[in-house]
């Protein structure tokens, strides 16, 4: 019965897969098979023949590989290798190649012998790429051909560099990369125009002669493509769907990769549930968008054909469950996101009491609090409240070098009209100029540079928090350590700046904590960000007894929205809001018309806020909620 039951729950899925907590665990159970593959092979003699893949999905293995080999005495004497792939042109020093990737990630640290080490050439003139290529299969097939390949998914659905389009009997060759490949990769090119256009890869009909293939994929950014690639139709546009045509192959995600599947994400589809109020308000606001029709005119007929009979029958009838989650919906609806002073809370998102509260708004780089919340954040300060806000980071990454030079020629002409001596600054100026026209692309800033750049931000910030209403004692520059140590070195940990955070808090002792929850941000700064704000809450709860009255409240929107399903408190904005928030945006001079990382996302992040916040008000306006310019979203975080 057990395995009736498994079999139903994933039955539009189309290859197996395997979910594991995290990516951690996850990672860890590949390693292990990967060791017991090679230690098989060593019992009978043989070499194990690898196929390893690069990027960040691999990085856990390799480290668990690594100390299994430093603490268990896994030896790779007997490991023959070949990676997928290599950009191309590409010389194998540098810093972006995927020979110095696989060397400081495994190779470097175990005793395998580089002569079995097989890595796509980067550095070969054109016309001898496919004579190289021949051979490299050729190679593979005189080692046996490959017992385990490990592979990653990009969000194009492609493995290696198989890109959409290619043909699921291709080999080893040269390919072009698709647009959004090469904007996913060009942060480690310092942008996208410096990412090669073009790389060698192992073909899909090479991949499929491994005798076994696990592809991995962690985080919610892979959900989507992880669906298509499960439980869609076998097609060219993504290219992971060919592996449903192999016997040997298996995915092995984390549960956020996982969560678009549909035993995950609409399980009542497939599988008799355990109805909470969580899942039934979910269930409800998906049946209200999936036939079109507000809460309150959704019928048992809607609730039977739509896979929620059970539904309809333990907690029946649906207008009374179609009333309850219709008003749990309205109930998040607040314009006063502090809480209205005077008023029965119960049914608030936010508390009555205090009326004034104390709050800090915890922005990742200069410009989340007003992008993300900027609404809210101006309505928290109209309304009374003691409002605080910490910029984590100078965001100097993300600052076009040619204004830098710009800001340094004002203050040595500005100098100059007011008669002050220049000559340090036009020596600084000279020094500048000269590392920027040798700059390398990905190459890290001198430290003058940095700091132009960081105060250029800073300046932003200071007239976006102003426009919002705070005074300047109210405005704090934490410029979190990590942000700049990972420009030179491996991050090795985070403790001073979790005490810095933790200081600020003891500082203010607010009521109220927003922080940015939107964990797709491609440079990985808010989820670090959102880690230390958690981390240091966690430990002063253990000791301060104000902490008892601190909510934190997640803000997305820069990347991506909440669900609506997810949405705890939902701040409305008038257009004159709207339009208020834009000017805060606009105070961002340096990140208007064209960012330095906009992500995968080409509308600049006033439009992108503002689209967004008008979907979201759209989404309650289908439901049959009021209609309203503008919503900005929270989700309030549960501490254990």
């Amino acid at each position: 019965m057990a395995r009736l039951n498994l079999l139903e729950e994933t039955r539009f899925e189309k290859l197996p897969v395997s979910v594991y907590p995290d990516q951690h665990v996850a990672s860890k159970n590949v390693a292990r098979r990967i060791a017991e593959l090679i230690r098989y092979k060593q019992s009978r003699g043989e070499r194990a023949v690898l196929g390893l893949a690069t990027g960040v999905t691999p990085i856990g293995v390799y480290r668990e590989l690594v100390r299994l080999h430093k603490e268990e005495g896994l030896s790779f004497a007997n490991v023959v290798t070949f990676n997928l792939d290599e950009y191309y042109p590409m010389q194998p020093t540098a810093e972006q190649s995927y020979v110095a990737f696989m060397e400081e990630n495994l190779f470097d640290h175990v005793d395998i012998d580089m002569a079995n080490v097989h890595i796509p050439d980067g550095t070969l003139e054109q016309d001898e790429i496919h004579a190289y290529c021949l051979a490299y299969e050729q190679k593979i097939t005189s080692f046996g051909g490959l017992d385990l390949q490990i592979l990653g998914i990009g969000r194009t659905g492609h493995i290696g560099f198989n890109e959409p389009g290619s043909a699921p009997n291709s080999g080893t060759r040269l390919v072009t990369l698709d647009d959004l490949t090469r904007r996913d990769a060009s942060r480690d090119f310092g942008g996208k125009e410096n990412v090669p256009r073009k790389a060698i890869t192992m073909g899909i009909g090479t991949i499929f002669k491994a005798r076994e293939i696990i592809l991995m994929a962690w985080s919610g950014k892979k959900a989507p493509i992880i669906k298509k690639a499960v439980e869609g139709e076998i097609s060219s546009d993504v290219p992971a769907t060919y592996l449903q045509l192999s016997e040997h192959v298996e995915f092995v995600l984390d549960q956020d990769a996982a969560s678009g599947l549909t035993r995950f994400d609409t399980p009542w589809l497939v599988k008799d549930c355990v109805w909470d109020e969580k899942l039934i308000k979910k269930a409800v606001i998906w049946l209200s968008t999936a036939v079109n029709k507000p809460i309150l005119k959704l019928t048992e007929e809607n609730y039977n054909n739509h896979g929620m009979a059970q539904l309809a029958t333990e907690k029946g009838p649906v207008y009374n469950i179609n009333i309850d989650i219709f008003n749990k919906v309205q109930r998040t609806i607040t314009g006063w996101p502090g809480g209205k002073p005077n008023a029965d809370d119960s049914n608030r998102p936010e508390r009555a009491e205090p009326a004034l509260k104390r709050v800090v708004i915890f922005s990742p780089h200069p410009d989340d609090d007003v992008i993300s919340m900027g609404g809210t954040f101006i309505r928290l300060a109209d309304q009374g409240h003691d409002v605080h806000v910490a910029y984590q980071t100078s965001g100097n990454t993300a600052v076009w070098d040619d204004e830098t030079l710009r800001f340094v020629e004002f203050a040595i002409d500005f100098g100059k009209s007011q008669d002050r001596d220049v000559q340090q600054l036009e020596e600084l100026y000279s020094k500048m100029r000269s590392f920027l026209k040798g700059k390398q692309p990905n190459q890290a800033d001198i430290n003058e540079i940095r700091t132009v750049k960081g105060l250029i931000r800073k300046g932003e910030a200071i007239a976006g928090a102003r426009f919002a209403g705070l005074e300047d004692d109210h405005i704090h520059f934490m410029n979190l350590p990590f942000y700049e140590r990972a420009k030179d070195q491996k991050l090795s940990g985070f403790e001073d700046d979790i005490k810095q955070t933790m200081e600020l808090l003891q500082q203010v002792k607010p009521h109220q904590v927003f922080a940015a929850g939107d964990f797709a941000d491609p440079h990985g700064t808010h989820k670090v960000c959102f880690d230390i704000v958690l981390q240091a809450l966690t430990r002063l709860r253990e000791t301060e007894e104000w902490t008892k009255d601190c909510w934190l409240w997640l803000y997305r929107g820069a990347w991506h929205e909440f669900e609506t399903h997810e949405i705890e408190m939902a701040v409305p904005l008038s257009p004159q809001e709207v339009m208020r928030k834009r000017h805060a945006i606009f105070k961002h001079q340096s990140q208007k018309d064209t960012p330095v990382f906009p992500g995968d996302d080409a509308r600049e992040f006033w439009v992108r806020a503002e689209e967004r916040t008008s979907e979201t008000a759209k989404c309650y306006d289908r439901l049959g909620l009021a209609e309203y310019e503008a919503m900005e979203a929270f989700v309030r975080w549960k501490f254990e």
